[in-house]
């Protein structure tokens, strides 16, 4: 696929940062802010493995006269720190860092939306005991993970890439990205371009490359493991929960979303064709599903 590069006029987020502590020491997690700074009803949207908050700009921009929408940058992505030590990119550090964050925000209830690994870092928070999170959307994740899409996605995560364009870039991410679903090229360029960082004359991923260390690193023992939490944290979750599911996707199989429908919060399932791994939540069907979940409340 070729691209065009026509750069567009938009109107931006704020970006703040917030210090949190690791085991490290501190590093600073930025987060993109839509929205009155001072409406209480807050959504916090959460992005994938080797993705960033500006993901979120269409689902944001739909909801930011509703809500102050908050876009985090996971620590490694975008325009947050890279740890020292590769192995503190886990989920446990994750979830710590978001309970900083909503300290930060000051509201006393949120909403989340959580794609992929953004999801899993939603089940963490909102099954902890007096989780402020009232509404958890989570897109095309939940606690068991189907090894193939592992495997994909280890087959690029943390390489050494670099591009002469952005073009390149976007047909690059496209070749990896297929699950993502239809997207116009107006659209798969607004993705892809906070996916970057100059160096020198062209562009490299946004992202440290560490995060991938500890995801290589996971065992099948590990997995196990780590599954069993999951579900734990899972049936703990009592706020009405949304999931969304890609019905190509590699990574949440039907029988692990019918289980969540059944256990736990018992969550609403919404399928979209066409899509696999993940929904981008660009799609007007994916936000107007998304908005008439947060909403209806």
């Amino acid at each position: 696929t070729r691209f065009t590069f026509e750069p567009t006029i938009m109107n931006e987020p704020r970006l703040h940062h917030v210090q949190c502590l690791g085991a490290n020491g501190l590093h600073r997690m930025g987060y993109w802010e839509w929205g009155d700074a001072a409406n209480p009803k807050v959504l916090v949207c959460a992005h994938g493995l080797t993705r960033q908050g500006r993901d979120f700009d269409t689902l944001a921009r739909s909801l930011c006269h509703h809500y102050r929408v908050v876009c985090p940058d996971v620590a490694g992505r975008g325009q947050s720190d890279w740890l020292a030590d590769p192995m503190g990119y886990q989920l446990a550090a994750y979830v710590a860092d978001m309970v900083t964050l909503l300290a930060r925000l000051n509201a006393a209830t949120v909403h989340w939306v959580g794609t992929s690994m953004g999801g899993m870092i939603g089940i963490g928070v909102a099954s902890l005991a007096n989780s402020p999170i009232r509404r958890l959307v989570l897109n095309d994740v939940g606690p068991t993970i189907q090894p193939q899409a592992v495997q994909r996605i280890g087959s690029y995560v943390g390489l050494p890439l670099r591009w002469d364009s952005v073009p390149a870039a976007a047909a690059y991410m496209l070749s990896i990205s297929k699950g993502f679903g239809p997207h116009t090229e107006q659209q798969w360029l607004d993705l892809t371009r906070p996916m970057l960082r100059a160096d020198g004359a062209g562009f490299k991923p946004h992202y440290d490359p560490g995060i991938g260390v500890p995801f290589r690193a996971v065992t099948p023992e590990m997995a196990a493991a780590g599954e069993a939490l999951l579900w734990r944290s899972y049936d703990a979750i009592v706020c009405p929960t949304l999931l969304l599911r890609g019905a190509q996707s590699d990574l949440l199989s039907p029988e692990t979303a019918l289980a969540m429908t059944q256990r736990g919060p018992k969550a609403t399932l919404r399928e979209f064709g066409g899509v696999g791994h993940a929904p981008t939540l660009v799609a007007a069907d994916q936000i107007d599903a998304v908005t008439g979940f947060l909403l209806s409340s």
